[in-house]
């Protein structure tokens, strides 16, 4: 069996803000931005209950995943997705380039005996760097360094 993940629904309040986020700050692709006052899904099914829609699906460069944000798209609370990651090769340059682009990034970590521990992973193992962010309402990020990845991923 093969499994792909297609999309990821985030819950934000202001779709337009978080739009320009993900967009302008992440570089995202934006693919579709469909609203509509009935809802129809993608087979023409229409859901009672939902007078109005707006589907913005977005799509990490780099990525096969796409991001969904929107309104009545989720039920979920704006702010409580925490700890989606994404992976960059050089994670050093994608910081750099995430806050020159104005997105607030945190501090570099990785884990060593103590736990969390500041700074990169001394001998930059694969899946042992990482940085965070968060876009406008709060969903929380992680970055990953992978540059090569396990057999079979």
């Amino acid at each position: 069996m093969e499994l792909k993940l297609e999309v990821v629904v985030i819950p934000v309040s202001d779709v337009e803000r978080a739009k320009r986020f993900y967009v302008e700050g992440l570089g995202c692709r934006m693919d579709v931005d469909h609203s509509s006052q009935t809802y129809e899904g993608a087979l023409g099914v229409t859901f009672p209950g939902r007078p109005h829609y707006r589907l913005v699906q977005l799509t990490p460069p780099g990525s096969a995943c796409s991001l969904w944000i929107g309104e009545g798209v989720t039920e979920a609370a704006p702010g409580s997705y925490q700890g989606m990651h994404l992976v960059a090769y050089d994670i050093e340059a994608t910081r750099a380039e995430l806050a020159g682009r104005g997105v607030e990034v945190g501090e570099f970590f990785h884990y060593g005996p103590q736990g969390r521990t500041a700074g990169l992973d001394p001998q930059r193992t694969d899946y042992a760097s990482y940085f965070d962010l968060s876009d406008p309402d709060g969903n929380g990020w992680i970055v990953q360094e992978i540059k090569h990845r396990l057999p079979g991923r």
